[in-house]
């Protein structure tokens, strides 16, 4: 076997060039003279200016990497990986080691926002992750890793949090009226095709109407070996309609409007969707049919007298829909076997205002807000295999950018009341009962910016995550709170004209450590833990078009069970490190080789590592009548790599041909 460097060296080679390179360039002191702000043109930005750990995918990064799944879209952010078989209906997301287990395929400890409205985390027994919506809808994914900047969103958010923005008329139309049609096909070699139409239109400036239909159909799926990694195909279709008019003399209302569904069905596939295929004979084939849809109203006012007053308003409907229907039950009685059905409903709103005002020397930017929401699940099971309940939260969140010179602090503080009434539940003599708890969640993140491009930040956490309606079968789970703390510390860099003349550079390296304990959602015996790691990202760009993009994880978690022995976590991932090598000509044509360096690890159970490697290259005529054409060409695991990550209950996909053609009319 060829020698491949480990990825912990990979990685220590990266640490020092992070430091070593940032002392290269030194900005002027501070003259008055203000500078535009530095800008690395390659696929993606490092968020140099803040001291939480985010990563964005934007929209042009979203067509280039053909994804067909939010999964595997979001997994090329450090400390992110992809639990479970990779199809849309079993790709669960793992975020520093918090995620799917191999009973269930979501946590409540990773946060799903899509357009305002939250994603339930249901721990539904063998099922998927929840999140299965067609990437093509999305304009941008942001992905928070860790409790730094979760607040806002919900409390317990231990893993982090994924934020995803539809696609809006204006990112088509360029905000000027007019009518626009982008129509995509997508077709891979390893085996499915998509096709997704937009319609855009603005009639005048202050309206925008965009509607989006994409279909995906999928069949089966080879491993380098040429084994199946899914037994049968399946179909998914999904549309968004989206909608905003912004009004006043000044522009400052703005309404929206936000529907989005998606949904797809299976035939004759395993009823386990996120363990090891050995699992396939125990727990039999199902029919499966899945719907997603979710409404966002939202309400923006801007004042235009006084900076204190940007009121933002959002009512949202979430249902989540799955259908299994048993076509064989291996072992007769197991009520795993029955038929299931699980709905759950969530409505939510959402009132804030950011008042910005200087104080004492400070400028403050302020924001508070309320949050009010109704979740209802139910089953169709012909004997229950899920509680069904309701579950009403009422929460306060404040958050404070406050900027002193060169620093910003950041505080953060949430508290959340719940009532969980399980006293309904048709399948318990008398029900569950009623049952309240609250949490409290705050902390603060400081990031301190020196006149060479050279910022160091920091963050130091506490959270509580509240009981979920699955914990009504638990006396003890379902008055307990879990808790966490956190703390963060990195150095980030931005620079340009650092190698050579025009050329730009942004880096940045985070160590985190989180303590967690009284833990209910993992297994029965686990009960607390630590979890420590590094993250890296970097970004690189030349006046010539040549870029560089990387990032890398190394992390590693310890658990703590019930009667007090401790060992190595099965759900953190391997040490990793992701390395884009690009070239872009004009805004004509982008060239690009992504390698990922996965290590060996012996940590709780054992995995061998694997390096792949992604080829894209994506063209666009910039004249005549081929202007507004895309297209997209790529190879996904070029050397044919037979390999099972870590967390993923199935091999990944072999090598893979995927052409992207797209026109915007």
């Amino acid at each position: 076997m060829p020698a491949r460097p480990s990825v912990r060296a990979l990685l220590l080679c990266s640490a020092a060039t992070t430091l070593l390179s940032a002392p290269l360039h030194a900005q002027t002191a501070d003259t008055g003279i203000v500078l535009a702000p530095i800008t690395v043109d390659s696929k993606r930005e490092v968020q140099t200016d803040t001291a939480n750990s985010v990563t964005v995918v934007d929209q042009e990064e979203i067509r280039d990497r053909q994804a067909s799944t939010v999964a595997e879209l979001v997994e090329s952010a450090p400390g992110v990986s992809v639990y479970g078989a990779r199809t849309p209906l079993s790709s669960g997301i793992n975020i520093r080691g918090y995620g799917p287990n191999g009973s269930y395929g979501a946590s409540s400890h990773i946060g799903v926002s899509i357009g305002g409205s939250t994603k339930g985390a249901d721990e539904l027994y063998r099922m998927s992750s929840q999140l299965f919506t067609d990437p093509a809808l999305f304009r941008e994914v942001a992905v928070t890793r860790g409790l730094a900047g979760t607040l806002s969103f919900g409390s317990g958010l231990f893993g982090g949090l994924l934020e995803m923005e539809p696609i809006q008329a204006s990112d088509m139309t360029g905000g000027e009226p007019g009518f626009k049609v982008r129509q995509m096909l997508e077709f891979s070699s390893n085996d499915y095709w998509a096709s997704s139409t937009t319609l855009a239109w603005q009639p005048t400036e202050n309206i925008e109407i965009l509607g989006n239909y994409t279909y995906r159909e999928v069949d089966i799926i080879e491993d380098g070996d040429g084994e199946p990694i899914n037994d049968e195909g399946y179909e998914e279709p999904s549309w968004v309609i989206n909608g905003r008019l912004t009004f006043g003399d000044s522009d400052e209302h703005q309404v929206g409007v936000l529907l989005q569904h998606t949904e797809a069905s299976e035939r004759n596939v395993p009823f386990n969707q996120v363990g090891q295929q050995f699992f396939d004979f125990i727990f039999g084939y199902v029919d499966r049919d899945t719907e997603d849809d979710t409404i966002v109203l939202s309400y923006d006012y801007d004042s235009p007298t006084s900076d204190l007053i940007h009121f933002e308003a959002d009512l949202s409907y979430s249902e989540l829909y799955i259908d299994n229907y048993a076509l064989a039950r291996p072992v007769p009685g197991n009520l795993a076997f029955t038929d299931t059905g699980y709905r759950t409903r969530t409505t939510k709103l959402v009132l804030k205002n950011t008042a910005e005002f200087a104080s004492g020397g400070v400028d403050h930017m302020l924001q508070m807000g309320v949050e009010y929401s109704r979740s209802h699940r139910t089953t169709d099971d012909v004997v229950e295999s899920a509680p069904e309940g309701k579950e009403t939260v009422a929460a306060l969140f404040v958050t404070d950018e406050m900027e002193i010179g060169r620093l910003t602090l950041t505080p953060e503080l949430r508290i959340e009341t719940q009532t969980i009434d399980g006293s309904e539940d048709r399948f318990t003599a008398g029900g569950y009962g009623e049952y309240d708890n609250v949490s409290y969640s705050a902390g603060i993140g400081a990031l301190y910016s020196f006149d060479n491009g050279v910022s160091v930040f920091g963050s130091a956490y506490y959270g509580e995550a509240l009981p979920i309606i699955d914990d009504l079968d638990d006396a003890d789970y379902i008055v307990q709170e879990e808790k966490a703390t956190e703390v963060q510390l990195g150095v980030s860099y931005d620079g340009f004209d650092v190698f050579a003349s025009g050329d730009a550079l942004a880096l940045k390296a985070t160590a985190y450590n989180q303590h967690f304990w009284d833990m209910t959602s993992f297994l029965a015996s686990k009960v607390g833990g630590d979890t420590w790691g590094l993250e890296l990202e970097a970004a690189y760009s030349m006046d010539s078009g040549f870029y560089v993009d990387a990032n890398a994880n190394m992390m590693r978690s310890r658990s703590q069970y019930d009667d007090g022995t401790r060992g190595w976590s099965d759900m953190a991932p391997a040490d990793e490190l992701r390395l884009t090598l690009g070239q872009k000509f004009g805004e004509t044509l982008d060239m690009s080789l992504e390698t990922v360096f996965v290590d060996d690890i012996d940590r709780g159970t054992e995995a061998d590592g694997y390096t792949l490697y992604n080829l894209r290259a994506t063209y666009k005529p910039q004249m005549g009548g081929f202007d507004g054409t895309e297209v997209r060409f790529g190879v996904e695991n070029l050397s044919d790599e037979t390999y099972g990550p870590r967390l993923s209950a199935r091999n990944a996909a072999g090598r893979t041909f995927k052409v992207t053609l797209a026109r915007t009319f």
